[in-house]
Order: structure tokens, then C-alpha cells, then sequence
């Protein structure tokens, strides 16, 4: 059977069950199980030591992985372990709180490879398999099966870093699992598992490799990417926004808050204005409002359109280096 089936033959062929254990036990050897270390300070202000963990999957021979950055944050020391037995201490090379992709490094022999395919070739109700160690289970990385549910999505979730273009999917994700691989039925790692809704069920999301990819480069090559910021929090205006907020618009970005002594403050942003275009380009939603801001450089001034009570304006803050 060819691994190169159609969506729909994959969603429905028996044999698709076939396919799987082969596609698995080739990838398993790069997937890899990160615990960290943390200091936490309790309520008396004490240091408390704290563990975490997470999935990662080896990109690079010379042992770069790529795993989400909340799996690493703030940690102090990070082991790494491969599905062979080896560990590792891991050095952090860098990470994208925007992207929620960080980038560590092992030094070892022989280290096996599971590079990055193209998301853009993923359609909805294609079969997909994540991978990744869930919830301290002994025994090593644990294999769910499931489809892509949705293409495009975004999450806008409050104290949490806005991701757009993520895959959907209804393969298991659970605690520990981020930072795993979401493979397609060629093999190939078209997502990093990221999220999941605890009050759905079925619902998990993934990075798609194709937005990884330059995150991947650049931290691998600078350690850092520098992304320009106006410091505000937004949310993107669709019809059940415009409704709750007495809006007589349904798209662009609204501003929740604009962060004190940030560039949009200082240049007369408020709570409830509308982005409605950058650089005189219109922007749809959160996600485009983004991609535009991407184009300007920090200290230099952009002109932003913004609709405030019915009326329109032009604001022109100074992006700074978002972190």
C-alpha cells in the first residue's frame, strides 16, 4: 500500500491500521522526553525546586530539538532522554515566547532525525499521529491516531501567547505531550503538538511545521528573533465581538489593553479602538494585524488606522522589541 494515499482514502481504509506501527518505529528514536528543573518561590517567599515535562524531537544530527518554549521556561536544568536509554543535559539555545518554539541542544553520537515536512499539503479528515510522554506514564512515549479537524485556527486565550494558523486535531494531547511531533501518514512531522482545551473533549492543536520553520532557522542560527511590538493586548473582531461590544464592524483587531508606558499608550491607543489597517493595508483580524506589524522596524514610527465611536484615526506608535 502506498503512503502516499488521498485524504479520504486515509480516513477510511482499513489499512490505514497497517500503516501506522511502520510510520511510528522509524519516527519513536528522535522523539524525545524533556524533565526540567525550576525554582518556585512559595507563600513564604522560599525557593521550592519543581519539576516539569514535556516532548521534544530531534531535528538536526548535531543534536538540535525542537520542543514549545512553556516546556522550558524558566527552567534551570534541562535532561533530555531518547526512546534508546541515552540522557542528556540539554542547553537551552533559544526560544519564541510569541511562537510558544524553543530550540536545545544535546551532544552525543549517532543522534537519529525526524526533520520538518510541509504543512501546507495537510487537508481536513487527513489521518495524523501524535506523539509524545504524557503525564509522567512509565514506559516510554505513548502514540495516539486521529484526523485533522480544522486548518487555520487560532487560540486568543488571556495570559497566554497568541498562536494562529494551528492545526486541529482530535488525536490525543495531554499534559507532556507538548513539544511532540504530529506526523502524517508519509511520515512526516507536519506539526509540533502544542495545547489542549481542558473543557473539550477531542480537541487539540498543533503548530504547523511550516510556521515553525523560520522560528526553527533563526534560533538555531541567532538564538533570538527580534519581533516589533506596539504593547497591546487585542482580540480579533468577529460578529460575536462586534455584538458583545457594541461594534458596527466585523473585522480588524480590538484593543483590550494598552500596556502602560508602552508605544500604543504613549501614542493615544484605548481600550475598545479597532485596528482596522497598518501601514495603510487593511487588517481582517489579530492574526493579519501581526504579519503587518512584522513588516515595519522597531524604532521607526507606522502609521496604524484605528475606528474609535464610530469615527476614524491615524495613531503612529513606535514599535519596540516584543518580549
Amino acid at each position: 500500500m502506498s503512503l502516499a494515499l488521498t485524504a479520504t482514502a486515509e480516513a477510511r481504509s482499513p489499512a490505514v491500521g497497517g500503516v501506522v506501527p511502520a510510520i511510528v518505529s522509524r519516527a519513536l528514536p528522535a522523539v524525545v522526553s524533556i524533565i526540567t528543573r525550576q525554582i518556585e518561590q512559595d507563600q513564604f517567599n522560599q525557593p521550592v525546586p519543581t519539576r516539569g515535562l514535556g516532548s521534544g524531537f530531534i531535528v538536526d544530527a548535531r543534536g538540535y530539538i525542537l520542543t514549545n518554549n512553556h516546556v522550558v521556561e524558566g527552567a534551570e536544568d534541562i535532561k533530555v532522554t531518547l526512546t534508546d536509554g541515552r540522557s542528556f543535559r540539554a542547553a537551552l539555545i533559544g526560544a519564541d515566547r510569541f511562537s510558544d518554539l524553543a530550540v536545545i541542544k544535546i551532544d552525543g553520537p549517532k543522534l537519529p532525525v525526524l526533520p520538518l515536512g510541509d504543512s501546507r499539503k495537510l487537508t481536513v479528515g487527513e489521518t495524523v499521529i501524535a506523539i509524545g510522554n504524557p503525564l509522567w506514564l512509565e514506559g516510554g512515549p505513548s502514540v495516539t491516531v486521529g484526523v485533522v479537524s480544522a486548518l487555520g485556527r487560532s487560540m486568543e486565550e488571556e495570559n497566554l501567547p497568541v498562536m494562529h494558523n494551528l492545526i486541529q486535531t482530535d488525536a490525543a494531547i495531554n499534559a507532556g505531550n507538548s513539544g511532540g511531533p504530529l506526523l502524517n501518514l508519509r511520515g512526516h512531522a507536519i506539526g509540533i503538538n502544542t495545547a489542549v482545551i481542558p473543557s473539550a473533549h477531542g480537541i487539540g492543536f498543533a503548530i504547523a511545521a511550516n510556521t515553525a520553520k523560520p522560528v526553527l532557522g533563526a534560533l538555531m542560527t541567532s538564538r533570538r528573533i527580534v519581533r516589533p511590538s506596539i504593547g497591546v493586548r487585542a482580540v480579533s473582531v468577529t460578529p460575536q465581538v462586534a455584538y458583545a461590544n457594541d461594534l458596527r464592524l466585523e473585522r480588524g483587531a480590538l484593543i483590550i489593553i494598552a500596556e502602560s508606558g508602552g508605544p500604543a499608550s504613549a501614542a493615544g491607543f484605548k481600550p475598545k479602538d479597532v485596528v482596522v489597517a497598518i501601514g495603510g493595508k487593511p487588517v481582517t483580524d489579530l492574526h493579519h494585524f501581526h504579519d503587518l506589524l512584522q513588516q515595519h522596524k522597531i524604532g521607526e514610527p507606522v502609521d496604524v488606522t484605528v475606528w474609535r465611536n464610530g469615527e476614524t484615526l491615524t495613531l503612529r506608535p513606535v514599535p519596540e522589541e516584543y518580549r
